[in-house]
């Protein structure tokens, strides 16, 4: 980690000063006056709501549909299908062709499968195999919009202030990871599941009128080759031969086999069985994460040094794990709210931490193919799920949930 920071420091202070921001201004106060990242921010936090509420509106239509945690599993599990095929041929397009058409095209794809399965559900509540065919259709505009938000962040800020940007991003993420489950959660009571999906396509109707106001006055990427719009071959011999980003990157994989299946996949279990709640109770668990996902994320973003971040990821993702193992050994709802708090604090910090590593390690004419491989670990999130699924039918939530951190505590040693 040492060896990252050294070689990060100093060209990222050189261009702080370059840019009229000496090293003790408030960077994050800094890169919200700039007009193309307030829309930019405003349009991906719209997007990170839709999907939020889409993730806990599927999870517990499966789960109260079939009772299964493999079933739930299985569920994220498509969606991997469409994230691995396609993103790294994403992140060429990425490179390519107009960043701003690319954010338009995405949003109005799944504003229309999101209004379309909406109409689906008001007739057929009850059928499952819907919910695999939007699960992977969904898979499909998110393979694009994940890495192509994550390359354009760098468009819309200088390099000087991009942890400020990154942290700052991943904040409205967890704002919209609390409000998001919460919104699906009670619209589930009030309105059933149709009604979740009307309100994600409207998240994704604002998100495209967003992109009308969007600039990107920082891109700065070499001409497309033919060798590069061939094949993302560069992007791949890149992180091969460059041990900072594979060393980031490696440790990434974390978040989507160990941790986040505590967020997605066993939470409904927790609802249903663990806590004998519904849809209010999957709310108030995933929401607790989300808030202290947002508290981390203001942290995240008040960090303007860049010294040390190799550690402090480390360190984050410790605690992580420890915060993790409090929920598994929580047997009342509020002892599960407080940790899962902890949780969402911890892992934002190291979320944040490590994909700011990770972009400031990688060059800008190669980073939209390098970010489309990636985003590669998304698809490794279902994988996460349907094994905390399964083992969760097989040892229950808690005993699962217990497995995940410990493991995830011995990587951070």
């Amino acid at each position: 980690m040492k060896e990252t920071e050294v070689q990060t420091v100093p060209a990222y202070e050189e261009k702080r000063i370059s840019d009229g921001h000496p090293p003790g201004s408030n960077g994050s106060l800094a890169v919200l006056r700039l007009p193309s990242f307030a829309w930019f921010l405003t349009g991906t936090t719209f997007s990170n709501a839709a999907q939020w509420i889409q993730q806990v509106t599927l999870s517990w239509l499966v789960y109260d549909i079939t009772s299964s945690g493999a079933m739930l599993g299985t569920l994220n599990l498509v969606r991997s299908i469409a994230t691995l095929g396609l993103a790294p041929l994403a992140g060429v397009a990425i490179d390519r062709f107009s960043r701003r058409g690319l954010l338009y095209a995405t949003s109005l794809w799944l504003f229309a499968i999101s209004f379309g399965f909406g109409i689906v559900l008001l007739g057929n509540p009850n059928l499952v195999w819907p919910l695999f065919l939007f699960s992977f259709l969904g898979g499909i505009g998110q393979a694009v919009s994940q890495p192509l938000r994550q390359t354009v962040t760098f468009s819309v800020a200088p390099r000087a202030l991009a942890p400020n940007a990154v942290a700052l991003v991943q904040t409205g993420w967890a704002v919209m990871r609390s409000v998001g489950p919460a919104i699906g959660g009670f619209l589930i009571l009030w309105f059933g599941p149709a009604g979740n999906f009307f309100v994600q396509a409207g998240a994704y109707a604002l998100v495209a009128l967003t992109i009308i106001k969007l600039q990107l006055p920082y891109e700065n990427r070499a001409p497309a080759t033919a060798q590069n719009r061939a094949s993302f071959r560069e992007g791949w011999a890149y992180i091969v031969a460059n041990p900072t980003t594979r060393a980031f990157l490696l440790i990434s994989w974390v978040l989507p086999l160990l941790i986040i299946p505590n967020f997605n996949a066993l939470p409904p279990i927790y609802a249903k069985d663990t806590f004998a709640g519904g849809p209010d109770t999957l709310g108030m668990l995933l929401s607790a994460v989300g808030i202290g996902g947002i508290v981390g994320g203001f942290v995240a973003a008040s960090l303007d040094k860049q010294d040390r971040r190799g550690l402090l990821q480390l360190v984050a993702l410790l605690l992580l794990g420890c915060s993790l193992i409090g929920v598994a050994l929580s047997n009342a709802l509020w002892g599960a709210l407080l940790f899962m708090g902890l949780a969402g604090f911890f892992e934002m910090i190291f979320l944040t931490t490590n994909m700011t590593l990770l972009q400031l390690s990688i060059p800008d004419d190669l980073r939209g193919r390098v970010t489309g491989i990636i985003s590669l670990r998304s698809g490794l999130m279902p994988v996460g799920a349907f094994v905390a699924g399964a083992g969760a039918d097989l040892v229950g939530p808690q005993t699962m949930t217990l497995i995940l951190a410990s493991i995830t505590c011995v990587v951070a040693l």
